[in-house]
């Protein structure tokens, strides 16, 4: 079983920058890919990021490029979400996401999920 935990979020202003942090425990062998989802009052939850086993490959939803930046240390078992620019619109519960099967970390399935945590942006 692999167990992830959300931490970081909190309440901040437009413009202001915020990093969150995922750490992986239980079984932790093997390459599996990582991601960032969130989640909005009265929306679906949308792709954030995701980055690869070996941090090489790195993805990101439009609006979020150029101001957010996905890493992970893997001795740490650790994922980070750096948000910069922060705006109104980013103001959601943001879950991580792991999965064996999508090394890549790119958008799709994820077997494996946090609880989240909150992030919210006032203007």
């Amino acid at each position: 079983q692999v167990r992830l935990v959300e931490s970081g979020g909190g309440l901040v202003q437009a413009g202001d920058s915020l990093t969150l942090s995922c750490t992986v425990s239980g079984r932790t062998l093997g390459s599996y890919g990582m991601a960032w989802f969130r989640q909005a009052p009265r929306k679906e939850r949308e792709f954030v990021a995701g980055v690869s086993w070996s941090g090489d490959i790195s993805s990101y939803e439009d609006s979020v490029k150029g101001r957010f930046t996905i890493s992970r240390e893997n001795a740490r078992n650790t994922m980070f979400l750096q948000m910069t620019m922060l705006k109104p619109e980013d103001t959601a519960l943001y879950y991580c996401a792991a999965d064996f099967r999508n090394a890549d970390g790119t958008p799709g399935q994820y077997a494996y999920w946090g609880q989240g945590t909150q992030v919210t942006v006032s203007s």
